[in-house]
């Protein structure tokens, strides 16, 4: 048990307008938090068992699609050919990834929202939802998996986990790190305690009709849920 409750404040990212140069170091702070806090590496481990020739990969809710670089720059890309869609549903933020890939191979941006995704079924091979699923209340992080589902057989949850000790550190960095931008400093403390205990994750992926066929805690502080699409034979 984590301890802390949930809670479903609005996070002020979600908005539908920002300052341009808030918002990019605000997901500037979020990529460090993948560096530097294993965002990064856990996304690595959870896909390194399924990469191959060709993989293809749809990364929703890319940010500043930091973590669609990471990949296309790492072993999962010389491994085998990567090819990424990296989607966002907000404008602004779209336009923020595609300064940060522009000349970058393999990777493609569209405007998508997870809940209905403009791509056909089984179009992917692999979803990546990272840091998306606490934006979401319950029955629409459901419905954002099955969606999920729809196009790939394979579903890669990369997210926070409710502890006290991930709140303590993203307060402590809120007061510093994070301490003048207004949406890394109020979002980034909300975004534990909307966040999930392997119980709960595990419990929406077992709602969305998926396998799980992996959950691990990762460090620092993450939760790592991989799932497949359950196929129903006459």
């Amino acid at each position: 048990m984590s301890g802390l409750p949930r809670v479903l404040l609005p996070e002020r990212i979600d908005a539908p307008a920002h300052d341009p140069a808030v918002l990019a170091a605000s997901l500037a702070h979020v990529a460090g938090v993948n560096r530097w806090l294993g965002g990064r590496r856990a996304l690595r481990l959870a896909l390194r068992p399924f990469h191959g020739p060709g993989l293809r990969v749809l990364d929703i809710g890319t940010g500043s699609a930091d973590l669609p670089l990471t990949l296309v720059r790492s072993r999962v890309r010389r491994d085998g050919r990567l090819r990424i869609v990296a989607t966002d549903r907000h404008p602004q933020i779209l336009a923020q990834a595609a300064r940060r890939i522009r000349g970058a191979a393999g990777i493609r941006l569209a405007g998508a929202d997870a809940l209905a995704l403009p791509f056909a079924a089984g179009s992917f091979d692999a979803v990546i939802l990272s840091l998306v699923m606490h934006h979401l209340d319950d029955e629409r992080a459901v419905r954002a998996l099955r969606e999920a589902a729809r196009v790939a057989p394979l579903i890669v949850v990369n997210e926070l986990h409710r502890t006290r000790v991930n709140y303590a550190g993203s307060r402590l960095l809120a007061a510093t790190l994070w301490r003048g931008n207004p949406l890394t400093r109020h979002d980034g403390p909300l975004s534990v305690l909307r966040a999930y205990t392997p119980g709960e994750l595990r419990s929406l992926a077992e709602a969305a009709g998926l396998k799980v066929i992996q959950l691990r805690r990762r460090w620092f502080q993450r939760l790592v849920l991989v799932a497949a699409r359950v196929t129903v034979t006459a």
